[in-house]
């Protein structure tokens, strides 16, 4: 049974075939265009919902791999940071000296003391920071704030530190003054603004760096460089000192590098820190260390080279990049014998567990063997890697020094 449109339909196409017979094929022909319009709209529409689903998982994909690349985790990720860290050191020819003989990183002092390993005519204590770990050495006030290093140094030494400029608003400076003096140790004050008999004072400042050079209470040679510093940032300071030659670098960069730098004819005992402005400066890590490390010879003749110039982030095998002239030196001499083959051991102190000590010294070894791959070009088969943990300490594990001198990484020539 036909509903009434049905009959209506039928009425209008009958009307259509008697009255136009010609425009019966237009409308065939408008009624299968019709059809064909919204089957491929329909098609178009399936497509385009495809490629919404399509598009949206590419970008789902790419997200995700943005996520695992970013992600802290990954050690691939890791040595490329690294790699990175060191390259930027690549002019960095700085070379710590082979035998530490005075090293604080505060670690045996207690929040709020001054440290017992310093003196002073002013006031400082031991801190920490949100901004950096480990314990830091705040100068506070105008004043003279020394090491109690032992005895003379010798001809050619090293002093380096970590400083932060400053972690407190008020204070608007970023000053540090740091000297090198022959003087008299019980009397460190002596020559009120000029300390001691001769010497070199370091000033670095927020926009240059200067220094002068002077000898029984007179400036013989004086200097200064632009070099911008920073506020609440850290810095790692290195000073070189070859006979009157002295050399400094802030970061990676060689700040002076001054031919008389340092008076002849006098026996350096005292290093010296004095508060620049208001800034309250925070040093730590503090290392001295005496002679030239002749790694050429100790490898080679001797078939040992013990190295304290490479440097780790605490508890971990990422290397520092203030390692890179240590690194550097080595190369150059397996370079310059391709047919050396070494093993790497690494060491540590016995501060933590140590089973925890003897996976580390592996993977501080391991990370050696990788840099020296990676950025210096040396086959990976002539180097094997191994790790003893805190087991063989050259020196007792009762102060900041003794610990640092444990603290090493050997090269054996096999």
């Amino acid at each position: 049974m036909k509903t009434p449109a049905g009959r209506y339909l039928l009425i209008s196409l009958s009307l259509l075939a008697v009255c136009a017979p010609a425009q019966i094929l237009d409308l065939r022909g408008a009624v299968r265009n019709k059809a064909v319009n919204r089957v491929n709209n329909h098609i178009d529409q399936t497509l385009d919902k495809g490629l919404d689903k399509i598009e949206s998982s590419i970008k789902d994909c790419v997200k995700t791999n943005e996520k695992i690349k970013d992600a802290p985790d990954a050690g691939q990720d890791a040595v490329q940071s690294n790699q990175a860290a060191l390259q930027t050191y690549s002019k960095y020819d700085f070379i710590p000296g082979e035998k530490v003989i005075f090293y604080d990183d505060f670690s045996q002092d207690n929040i709020g003391d001054f440290p017992v390993l310093w003196n002073t005519n002013a006031s400082g204590e031991v801190v920490n920071t949100n901004l950096f770990p480990g314990k830091w050495f705040q100068i506070k006030e105008e004043g003279f704030y020394i090491p109690e290093t032992k005895g003379d140094f010798p001809d050619n030494f090293t002093v380096e530190f970590d400083w932060i400029t400053s972690i407190q608003e008020d204070r608007p400076g970023v000053d540090i003054g740091f000297y090198i003096v022959s003087g008299n140790m019980k009397d460190p004050s002596e020559g009120g603004a000029i300390p001691g008999v001769a010497g070199n004072k370091i000033n670095i400042g927020e926009y240059s760096s200067d220094y002068d050079t002077y000898g029984e209470g007179a400036y013989s040679l004086s200097g200064s460089k632009d070099f911008l510093i920073s506020k609440n940032t850290k810095y790692h300071i290195a000073c070189w000192v070859q006979k009157q030659r002295l050399r400094l670098y802030i970061n990676e960069t060689k700040v002076f590098d001054v031919p008389k730098g340092i008076p002849e004819g006098y026996k350096y005992n005292i290093l010296r820190f004095e508060m620049g402005g208001e800034s309250s400066p925070l040093i730590s890590n503090f290392r001295v260390a005496t002679g030239l490390p002749d790694m050429r010879n100790k490898l080679i003749t001797e078939g040992k080279l013990v190295t304290y110039g490479i440097y780790f982030d605490v508890n971990s095998d990422k290397i520092k990049p203030e390692s890179f002239g240590t690194l550097k030196g080595i190369a150059a001499v397996l370079n310059e014998n391709p047919d050396v083959k070494v093993r790497i051991l690494g060491y540590t102190d016995s501060d933590g567990n140590d089973a925890a000590n003897l996976d580390l010294s592996k993977r501080r070894a391991a990370s050696v063997k990788n840099e020296l791959s990676k950025n210096f070009a040396i086959d990976a088969s002539r180097m094997e890697t191994d790790g003893k943990g805190e087991s063989e300490p050259v020196a007792p594990n009762d102060n900041p020094t003794n610990k640092a001198l444990n603290r090493r990484v050997e090269f054996i020539k096999l």
